[in-house]
């Protein structure tokens, strides 16, 4: 072997580099290389990635609306303590008549007496109210100290007096006039040219016969439209 190595050493030596080289590269690509090499002899497969199993959300059941209770309606109370209108009127009717107004009897009926009654004693009394039944007026008459004049009343036991007195229809009416606009009308009792002339204006915008008179008729279309009586 060693006549064969020393008659061919050229190839000897050429031998030695080609092993001592295919080492060198064998031991660089299996411990000196970091990553993977670009052009590997043997392939190796990826390996695939493990599942882990993801844990999946459980429906929770939705909670059911619940009903809404309705509250029992409000059951007004009654009003107990405002009084009716008829004792309403009959408080105002025994007032006047503690004054000297009222005459007549505390029946609770809002009538022409009761009404006459009324403007009466707001017209002593020099006050600017309205003479419907009310609360108001019930407590301005209550407060008030005005009584009602008794000069020059007509005595019931003569005829010629109570004739020329004046007349309670007649100062209704001429009141409702006034009210409505017919006339500056100063309420007196009595029948004169300024109540004539109011009378058949009246007549005229309601287009009835113009007479002027004081007529059924003329009383019924003046109570209707006041919305009060006049006898």
């Amino acid at each position: 072997m060693v006549e064969a190595i020393s008659h061919h050493r050229g190839e000897f030596v050429g031998i030695v580099m080609a092993t001592i080289a295919t080492f060198a590269i064998f031991i660089n690509a299996l411990f000196l290389q970091k990553g993977p090499h670009p052009a590997p002899i043997f392939a190796a497969r990826p390996l695939m990635p493990i599942e882990t199993p993801v844990a999946r959300a459980v429906p929770q059941p939705q909670p059911q609306p619940q009903p809404r209770l309705q509250a029992p309606p409000a059951v007004a109370a009654p009003e107990t303590a405002a009084p009716s209108r008829q004792q309403l009127i009959v408080d105002i009717q025994r007032e006047l008549q503690r004054r000297g107004f009222y005459d007549g009897a505390l029946d609770g009926i809002w009538g022409a007496r009761t009404d006459a009654a009324t403007r009466d004693f707001l017209q002593a009394a020099n006050v600017k109210a309205s003479p419907d039944a009310s609360e108001a007026l019930l407590r301005l008459i209550a407060a008030s100290s005005v009584k009602a004049p008794r000069a020059g009343a007509p005595t019931r036991n003569d005829p010629i007096a109570e004739l020329i007195a004046p007349s309670k229809r007649i100062l209704a009416i001429q009141r409702a006039l006034a009210d409505f606009g017919y006339g500056q009308i100063k309420p007196t009792g009595f029948y004169d040219p300024e109540t004539r002339a109011a009378i058949e204006k009246f007549e005229r915008d309601r287009r009835l016969p113009v007479t002027g008179q004081v007529s059924d008729t003329f009383i019924r279309d003046l109570a209707a439209m006041t919305g009060r009586p006049l006898e």
